[in-house]
């Protein structure tokens, strides 16, 4: 074996592990009918596809680009993984994910994105999402950035659901420290078309999260909604702006945003709401607040100590 399948392989069962770390079913992608890819830096170290499904990456100078198109009418049993990240303690990372799903396809994405002993690093990723028409996919994002507080993630989605299609996505960063992130996510829904998008994380210390989410239910009969929990302790900072527009007959969006804060913790929620069709309809709900106390008390009545109550009660809210 050469230096470079060695280097490859010593990747490979880093990420691996520390994936099994934070992630209970890690081994999935060492089974046979599990497509993945993952990915150390900006180098594929390993890769798989399934029937149905086609993976091109390539490394282009200090970027990494993948695109992934699931065929035709193809129903992928087991959901696909990707598994992206740097082992070390410094790095910079670029990303650029293509995923199309065409008509009348059905799969699912898990995305592990880790930098587990990361000091100080950068990750950027730009994906573009289409779903064809009468097509589903079901994405799953989530992080582990370390407990340094160093990295600084930028991750941008820019999605198009065709006629029918669902899309239903799920961010999730709550064990160890955020850094420093910044997400963006844009969804433009056809006729008939559903998406969910939702987003849970728990910032600590000096923690520092900007959430941007765009839905414009462009097409007859669209529905979506927003769905944003954040608990914040120590010094951390939360500033979460919802954009929902209504442009067509017969849409229905709905925003909601919940944020817990303790301590030191500013949390901030701007839901932006823009109708443009008579016969379209929008909703928004909004609260940032602390622990209440009548749950916590309930719970030190059953034996808990205060900051055990508090724990259970921010586990719920981010579960």
């Amino acid at each position: 074996m050469g230096h470079a399948s060695l280097k490859k392989g010593k990747a490979l069962d880093g990420l691996l592990g520390a994936l099994a770390e934070v992630y209970p079913g890690a081994a999935t992608l060492a089974d046979p009918r599990t497509a993945h890819f993952v990915v150390d830096g900006h180098h594929l170290v390993s890769r798989r596809v399934v029937p149905g499904v086609t993976l091109e990456v390539s490394e282009q100078g200090e970027r990494l680009v993948a695109d992934l198109v699931v065929a035709q009418g193809t129903r992928v049993e087991a959901p696909i993984h990707s598994c992206i990240g740097f082992l070390g303690r410094h790095g910079a990372q670029q990303i650029a994910l293509r995923l199309r799903l065409e008509p009348g396809a059905d799969a699912a994405l898990i995305a592990h994105c880790l930098f587990p002993g990361a000091e100080a690093g950068s990750h950027v990723m730009e994906a573009e999402i289409d779903v064809g028409a009468g097509a589903e996919l079901r994405y799953n994002e989530g992080h582990y950035h370390g407990r340094s507080g160093g990295m600084s993630v930028r991750p941008r989605l820019q999605v198009r659901l065709g006629a029918g299609a669902r899309y239903r996505s799920d961010f999730s960063l709550t064990q160890g420290t955020v850094g420093t992130l910044a997400l963006e996510q844009r969804i433009e829904a056809g006729e008939n078309a559903v998406a969910e998008i939702s987003a849970r994380i728990f910032g600590r210390a000096s923690d520092a999260i900007r959430i941007r989410d765009a839905l414009v239910l462009a097409g007859r009969g669209s529905r979506g909604r927003i769905k944003t929990r954040i608990a914040l302790c120590g010094d951390a900072r939360a500033d979460v702006v919802g954009v929902t527009r209504g442009r067509a007959e017969g849409v229905r969006g709905h925003m909601d945003c919940l944020e817990l804060v303790r301590e030191r913790a500013v949390a901030r929620a701007e839901p932006i709401i823009e109708v443009s069709h008579p016969l379209a309809k929008v909703t928004h709900e909004a609260a940032i607040g602390t622990v209440d106390q009548n749950q916590l008390e309930t719970l030190m009545a059953h034996g808990l100590s205060p900051d055990e109550a508090i724990d259970l009660i921010v586990t719920g809210i981010l579960r």
